[in-house]
Order: structure tokens, then sequence, then C-alpha cells
């Protein structure tokens, strides 16, 4: 049986990130608020340190290695954020990275991955298992796997944010979280639930891959193809068994927005609030706009999980 993170853990991970990881600031936007008719909270992890969330997990999780582990060294998989955390924790903690990352990973992602001292070891995601190849490289060199989501040390560093976030605005009406694997949500859960938890909250995913969707509300985890979307970040194809539980147990609904609302999220960031978003760090706005009248009168809270996207990547989808 899982032994599940609790928002104790995120206390914990809190104190741990603390002088490395940035707390990054809350914005709002009354144009924004206005065509919602709400007051909206945008935590701006797109400005966390290497452009997104995934700095406070990794961080959180290399941390708590001991001296063998650290000297052996970590091994990872992921599309692009988790590989840049875990590189860049790495190197801050001087322990080596290996990083599995599919071929067609963001330009921007790849290779400011390798700037902070990761080996890069690239696959196919539509022909092989990242899981496997990380798994394997693990057992070969005796390297510590630390995956992108399905972790309690990953799980309750991703937590911190909505910790902040709660902590700046205070109690929030609902909160959106976009969803890949779920270590954000879930961590995000532990914390909602612990300081206001009459919160509603909302994990959301692109309509092409809602593995998630289908898994809250059928009570078991789905696997689906790799999704073909611009959210590369949730590109998912399954939960995992921690954030599931956590999931399913804490998380109020499931949402799925479309890649041509993303876009218009990316616009609007840009243009209004002057801040680059990735697409799927544009989930939880695109799902709270589509809400529209339902959140009227409410406080509400976004997420915005990152920023890093390439610029030729992000011009094309704008003019699109």
């Amino acid at each position: 049986m899982l032994t599940l993170p609790t928002y104790a853990d995120v206390i914990v991970a809190a104190e741990r990130i603390k002088g490395f990881a940035h707390r990054t600031p809350v914005l709002t936007s009354r144009t924004m608020n206005q065509e919602i008719g709400a007051e909206v909270f945008f935590k701006c992890e797109n400005l966390q340190r290497m452009g997104a969330f995934k700095f406070r997990g990794a961080f959180n999780a290399l941390s708590r290695f001991n001296e063998r582990q650290r000297k052996a060294g970590v091994v990872t998989y992921s599309s692009g954020n988790h590989a840049q955390a875990i590189a860049l924790s790495a190197s801050l903690l001087g322990i080596p990275a290996t990083i599995v990352m599919p071929n067609d990973a963001p330009a921007a992602k790849m290779a400011a991955t390798r700037g902070y001292g990761g080996k890069v070891i690239n696959y196919d995601r539509y022909t092989e298992d990242r899981e496997k190849i990380g798994n394997d490289l693990a057992e070969k060199h005796g390297l510590t796997l630390i995956p992108p989501y399905d972790h309690p040390d990953v799980i309750a560093g991703q937590g911190t944010a909505a910790k902040e976030l709660f902590e700046d605005v205070g109690e929030l009406d609902a909160l959106f979280v976009c969803l890949g694997g779920g270590g954000l949500l879930s961590g995000s859960a532990l914390s909602t639930r612990a300081l206001f938890p009459s919160c509603t909250l909302y994990g959301v995913e692109p309509e092409a891959g809602n593995d998630g969707q289908r898994s809250f509300r059928s009570g078991a985890i789905v696997h689906i193809d790799t999704p073909k979307t611009i959210a590369d970040g949730a590109q998912t194809q399954h939960l995992g068994s921690y954030t599931f539980e956590i999931i399913r147990r804490d998380v109020d609904d499931i949402l799925t927005v479309s890649d041509a609302q993303l876009v218009d999220c990316m616009r609007f960031f840009a243009e209004r609030m002057k801040l680059v978003v990735e697409p799927t760090g544009c989930l939880g706005l695109a799902a709270a706009r589509a809400m529209g009248g339902e959140l009227k009168g409410k406080r509400v809270g976004v997420i915005v999980s990152g920023g890093n996207v390439d610029l030729d990547r992000f011009c094309s989808l704008l003019h699109s």
C-alpha cells in the first residue's frame, strides 16, 4: 500500500528549497478580471528558476539524497521542464545527472538541460518507452531514478507553489492547475485541502490527452497513446500511482481545453501581461475563461506552470 505524502511534507519541502527556489510573484490583470467577472490571481511559475515549477520538486527530491546516491548520480526522463529542473538541481548539489529526453523536445529545453550540465539521451516518444529506458539506466549504472511526477518528494515540492499562493492572497473560491502526470495538481491538492478545504480545485488537460479526466471519472488509471498537442508538458500517457490517489481523493473535477484556446491564452499573456508562457502553462487560464460566468464574483487562482518555449515556435503559434 502506498504511503502518500501529506501537507506536513509540503511544509518541510518549503524549508528545504528556501533560498534556492524563487518565491514567484502573484500577478493580476484588470482586463482578465473584467472578462471573467472575477478576481483572478496568477501564480507565475514561468518566472521560477529554469522557467517552471518543476524546480521545486526536483530540488526537494535531490536534496534528500545520501552520499552514495549523490556520488552515483540521478537519472530521469522528461519532455523538458523536469529535465531542466533535475539538471539544474543536480548541478547546484554536485550530483551527476542523466536525462532521457524525446528527440522532438523543444530545442530550447534540450539546450538548457545540457547547459545545466545534464547528459542527454534521446529517444522516440512515439515508439520507445521512456520509463523502461530510465529504469534500465538506473539498474545498469546504480543511478537513482527520480521520475517527473510520481514520487512523494517531487509531489511535496510542487505543492509549495500553491502554498505560497494561498499565503500571498488568502482564501480562494477556485484554483485551476494544469495536469500532465499530476505532480503539480496532487501537490496543489495537499496544500489546498490543508489551508482552504472549501476551495474548488480543478485539474486541466489538453483535449487530446484527457487520460487524467478519464481516470478520475472511471476510478482507475487510464493509459493512452502519446497525445498530439502543442502542450508538450502534458503529453503524458497516464497518471502516476501516487498522483492518481491524491487526485481522486482531493480534486473536484478535471477539465479539458483545445490547442486553439491555449494559443489564445498565450497571446493574452504576451500582449496584456507581457509574459512569455508556454502552451502547457496556459491550461489553467484557458479553463477559467471557458467557465466564464460560473466564476462571476469569485476569487480565482491560476497556477501558470512554465514559460519554456522556443521563440520561433512561440511566434509561429501566435501567427497561426
